[in-house]
């Protein structure tokens, strides 16, 4: 388990930018669900206490958690938009568009056995909706902006990241399953979106390395925080990781090896030597 650290830092934080992305913290002027310091010290469990983030988790502003949606919609809907054979209709598009955006969110939070936060306000459903929509309606003009388009998935993976590892560390969370959370808030859109569009999940296949980019932002984000890294500074550190290793690995083909059957090699017969002849 993790030493119990930066919870002042974490808390300030959350104040700080007045907004946050998993339900902790609403806009100001709302109610906080965050409890008061004293009441985490001594309600909580003995194996909660020694979570390095507990009872706050890395906050973002609203606008960058919904354009991060946003683009998870957008991307989403242009992917649909390659099958022409799949007829889909408006809504159909929305709900891709939905399952793209927040689809890790919804699993984040299921494992969590939280309220998933995109039912925690009115923006969530309607700005991925509307990504999806317009990307159905532009879609040769973003399939001409594919850099920028990755660049964007890369520090949206980035974010769902710390925001899904963080908040897996303040409900209590050992290490590793919080980097799995971590990993899965990050990926977890794109598993949906070809499960609703009946496709091979691509996470599975050989391809650009992508949730091995989640493993390792989460995985570096939990490491900080052990030596004493203050939350905001080990969540903009997992970020940057996140976002350098898919971007490098699109742009010089990393992928991990192709699974193989470890075969036996046959022996090879032996030759006889044949004596000349007349010995």
């Amino acid at each position: 388990m993790l030493p119990r650290e930066h919870r002042d830092d974490a808390v300030g934080l959350t104040q700080l930018v007045g907004a946050q992305h998993d339900g902790f913290v609403t806009v100001e002027g709302h109610a906080s669900s965050i409890p008061p310091a004293a009441e985490l010290q001594t309600d909580a469990a003995p194996w909660q206490q020694n979570s390095p983030v507990t009872g706050a988790t890395f906050a973002i502003p609203l606008w960058a958690d919904l354009l991060a949606i946003g683009i998870g919609g957008l991307q989403g809907a242009m992917f649909a938009a390659q099958f022409r054979d799949r007829r889909l209709d408006l809504l159909g598009v929305a709900i891709i568009g939905i399952a793209s955006g927040f689809g890790g969110g919804l699993i984040r939070d299921l494992l969590l056995n939280q309220v998933p936060v995109a039912l925690q306000q009115n923006w969530y459903l309607l700005v991925a909706s509307g990504a999806a929509l317009l990307g159905m309606l532009l879609e040769r003009l973003f399939s001409r902006l594919g850099n920028v388009i990755t660049a964007l998935d890369a520090l949206t993976i980035g974010l769902y990241c710390a925001i899904g590892t963080t908040k897996a560390l303040s409900l209590g969370l050992p290490a590793i399953p919080s980097i799995f959370v971590g990993a899965v808030a990050a990926v977890g859109g794109s598993i949906l979106r070809d499960m609703l569009l009946n496709l091979p999940i691509a996470l599975m296949h050989v391809g650009s390395l992508y949730a091995i980019a989640a493993v390792v932002g989460a995985t570096s984000l939990v490491a900080l925080l052990a030596v004493g890294v203050p939350v905001f500074v080990a969540a903009a550190i997992c970020v940057a990781v996140t976002f350098g290793v898919r971007v490098l690995a699109v742009l010089f083909h990393w992928s991990l090896p192709e699974q193989r059957r470890i075969e036996r090699i046959p022996r090879m017969p032996r030759l006889r030597r044949q004596r000349p002849p007349g010995r």
